[in-house]
């Protein structure tokens, strides 16, 4: 018998519901009442954890990949640069440029199954979140994410610091991150492409699927675009490769590894584990349900003709006119 009144608030449900439990702090904490009757929570959009609504202002870390709450029974990993992540996430992150390589041929090879190869060699860096920053500011052009940039299309000469070894991990912390100069010279339109480090597979190749078409509108000498045309094009293309992910993985209950080289090729064979084909679709929810203009309604309008034209048309369309078709 339950009295429930559930009103949409931005992302969340703020809900006041008889009788129920905080998933943040364990499954044996009662969440405060009110008026001795009433209980408030908040509950995750995708994941429906539910927890106090105190905990989105009292600290309380996020995973930076999945977005659920660290409970009070487990610790989540804690990067080097601030970010943590959950035990589940760490489990097929990525954590420096040599483990990302095989991800990186994988989406190539992507591109190639869409007639759509990138003909010039373009680094691809692991990088800590400073190194990222650093190397934004030094681009004149570029359009970004906040409130945090996890990718980045160069197309400047500039010195980036990249991890060369995957990190130490001890307890519940990253250490001795290991990491060296990479001076990156402009041979053609993109001289680098970096990714943070630390994310879990599934989204370190979104990221990178997103940039490669930035890599490629660029080298292809598409010019001048709106921010809506460009970043929505680009979610279009990281959207189909998380939904090709999902349905190469649908059919295998097998756990994925730690390392990306293992999970790479378990991937091509349908292994996954539970959590991470939960994840892909978390991922391709988080980018159907952005709100933002340039990504969120960008990506809707650029798949809605995709869908209709196809990719080609859409993107010839694009090149000529800098728009998308009605």
């Amino acid at each position: 018998h339950y009295l429930f009144l559930s009103v949409c608030i931005r992302r969340f449900s703020f809900c006041i519901l008889y009788g129920n439990l905080c998933k943040k702090k364990s499954n044996k904490y009662q969440i405060p009442t009110h008026m001795n009757v009433l209980i408030k929570y908040r509950t995750h959009p995708f994941w429906l954890q539910k927890y106090c609504p105190s905990h989105e202002v009292d600290g309380t870390p996020r995973c930076c990949s999945c977005e659920r709450m660290e409970p009070r029974e487990s610790r989540y990993v804690l990067l080097d640069d601030g970010r943590k992540l959950c035990l589940e996430c760490l489990d097929s992150a990525v954590m420096d440029t040599n483990e990302c390589q095989p991800l990186y041929l994988e989406i190539q090879e992507f591109y190639e199954g869409l007639n759509m190869k990138v003909e010039q060699q373009v680094p691809l860096l692991l990088v800590e979140r400073q190194a990222l920053n650093e190397a934004m500011e030094g681009e004149k052009t570029g359009h970004h994410h906040l409130p945090e940039t996890r990718g980045l299309c160069l197309s400047e000469e500039q010195t980036v610091s990249t991890i060369l070894r995957r990190p130490r991990m001890t307890g519940n912390k990253i250490m001795e991150m290991i990491t060296e100069p990479y001076r990156l010279t402009r041979r053609c339109e993109v001289t680098a492409i970096l990714i943070l480090y630390g994310l879990p597979r599934l989204l370190t190749g979104s990221i990178l699927a997103h940039e490669m078409m930035h890599a490629w509108l660029q080298l292809k000498g598409y010019r001048t675009l709106t921010p809506d045309i460009e970043e929505g094009i680009c979610q279009v293309l990281a959207h189909l490769w998380i939904e090709s992910e999902i349905m190469a993985g649908s059919g295998s209950n097998t756990a994925s590894t730690s390392s990306s080289s293992s999970s790479s090729t378990s991937s091509k064979k349908g292994g996954r584990s539970q959590f991470e084909r939960k994840l892909g679709d978390f991922f391709k929810h988080q980018t159907e349900s952005d709100t933002s203009v340039a990504y969120g309604d960008g990506f809707r309008a650029g798949n809605r003709v995709v869908q209709q034209y196809g990719l080609k048309r859409t993107l010839e369309h694009i090149r000529l006119t800098r728009t998308l078709p009605f």
